[in-house]
């Protein structure tokens, strides 16, 4: 075993029992509050700063006080952590859905003030597809100096380090008092749940025994695998369109393999040599720069073999040969399906507004209903690259389709004047309240193209039979 294996045991290993003592401190630690050590006014800096939207706020009073929060700094030239940083938190924001703003907030502060302007930081921003509820700040370089301090997220100057500064997220309740630093590269569930539900007032979450180690599952890991999910999945996916970076899909039969190996163990030599392919990919992904992750050649072998075996069908084999996924659930299904009928109105109605949020507010839910919601999730994924109503519409189908699927194992439509709808010219489905047509794939162009359909039907008949409309029943849906 080489010594970076052998230290990357020791450092998984020490990572994994902090995590232990976290999660025992989460559901065994007394209750805290506000006043039980520094916090408030007197601790935190209220400098005024400026977010990505040019508004003024102060740090405290408007920031920090009452609130749950997110924190981590960023600079936006950034070649080594932040990217990846903002990625992940990105899909944090994804799994916690519409809390983001309403009960927790997240902040991201610029750590390169002079640089980053506003107007600098709403395209960085929207570059990464953030979501509302998350604002990035700017202000006076002493001022976020003083609040790095107190944060306890500060670096000092090193000319060892180029990054500039530790990828940490703090995130804490300011009512109650507790706070906890984590990795801003930490698995994403774990930081949503650490945001989600820890924060939210220890003493009132589920106090269980801890399971014994002895008890836990023998895990075997692929080494490409896991550094795909572990540095890679934030910006790309194989096979599943492009993201913050490019659909994976096909990469080691299109690219050169040294090539590859060379780029992704050190993209920023690649660039700075001024490499003509990473130059395109830089320009065509918005100047989003892969960022260097200390990755060996060793590494970026295992990972381009693990995306070559992807790409082949290797994995599409393994999902059709599998059972089928059981969509049977206990969790009430009106959050979800209320949330997807927000965005069919939308649509009808030829707007965006709402869409986003609402496939956010979906997701979340996917979440507490887990495997059994598993489609709907990865249909929703999409709705994060939305950006009109065209793509919006093209996202809807399949969404659709698993909607339909959901319901019908839950027998959600058997009530509620819940209808499944057909438009013959498109041949494609949505769930709608009602007997009405609303189209949500040509909206005001043919809002009544279409028809309620039920299982005796031919639902691939494509003549309009507006005038003959069936009131849908439990078995209603889209044919298996």
């Amino acid at each position: 075993m080489t010594p970076r294996r052998t230290l990357g045991r020791i450092v998984w290993t020490v990572a994994a029992v902090a995590a232990a003592w976290i999660i025992a401190a989460a559901f065994y630690a007394a209750p805290v509050s506000a006043q039980n050590g520094p916090s408030g006014r007197d601790y935190f800096p209220n400098v005024t700063l400026t977010t990505h939207e040019g508004k003024h706020v102060r740090f405290y009073d408007d920031l920090i006080k009452g609130k749950v929060v997110a924190i981590d700094l960023i600079y936006t030239t950034c070649q080594y952590a932040c990217p990846l940083e903002t990625a992940r938190l990105v899909q944090v924001q994804r799994v916690l859905g519409d809390r983001v703003g309403r009960d927790i907030f997240f902040y991201s502060i610029t750590i390169d003030p002079d640089h980053d302007t506003p107007e600098v930081l709403a395209q960085y921003a929207e570059k990464y597809h953030v979501g509302p509820g998350w604002l990035f700040l700017t202000g006076k370089a002493s001022d976020i100096e003083l609040i790095s301090r107190k944060l306890g997220l500060y670096s000092p100057p090193n000319p060892a380090n180029p990054d500039g500064h530790r990828p940490m997220l703090l995130v804490g309740n300011e009512t109650t008092g507790q706070w906890m630093r984590n990795s801003a590269l930490d698995n994403p569930k774990f930081l949503a749940r650490t945001i989600g539900d820890w924060m939210d007032s220890w003493e009132d979450g589920a106090r269980k025994a801890l399971r014994s180690f002895a008890d836990a599952p023998t895990v075997t890991i692929d080494a490409g695998e896991y550094t795909f999910r572990n540095h890679c999945i934030a910006c790309h996916s194989i096979g599943g369109g492009d993201a913050i970076g490019p659909d994976l899909k096909g990469v080691a039969a299109n690219r050169d393999r040294a090539w590859l190996k060379r780029f992704i163990a050190t993209p920023d030599k690649v660039l700075a040599a001024g490499d003509p392919t990473a130059l395109a990919l830089l320009e065509k992904y918005k100047q989003v720069r892969m960022p260097n992750l200390s990755l060996t050649e060793q590494d970026a072998a295992a990972l381009i073999d693990y995306i070559e075996r992807e790409s082949s069908g290797e994995a599409a084999a393994k999902a059709a040969s599998a059972a089928p996924i059981d969509m049977r659930s206990s969790v009430d299904p009106a959050p979800l399906i209320d949330a997807y009928l927000r965005m069919q109105r939308a649509l009808a109605g030829d707007t965006l507004d709402g869409v986003l949020e609402s496939a956010a507010a979906l997701a979340t839910e996917t979440a507490k209903i887990g495997s059994a919601a598993a489609t709907i999730k990865m249909a929703a994924n999409p709705f994060a690259e939305v950006k009109d109503l065209a793509a919006a519409r093209d996202a809807f189908g399949p969404l659709s389709d698993a909607i339909i699927a959901y319901a019908r194992a839950n027998n959600a439509t058997s009530s509620d004047h819940l209808s499944v709808a057909f438009c013959p010219m498109l041949k494609k489905y949505w769930l709608q309240k009602g007997e009405t047509i609303r189209n949500p794939y040509y909206g005001s162009r043919m809002p009544d193209c279409g028809r309620i359909i039920d299982d005796t039907k031919d639902t691939k008949d494509t003549k309009d039979t507006k005038d003959t409309k069936q009131k849908v029943n439990h078995n209603d849906g889209r044919p298996s």
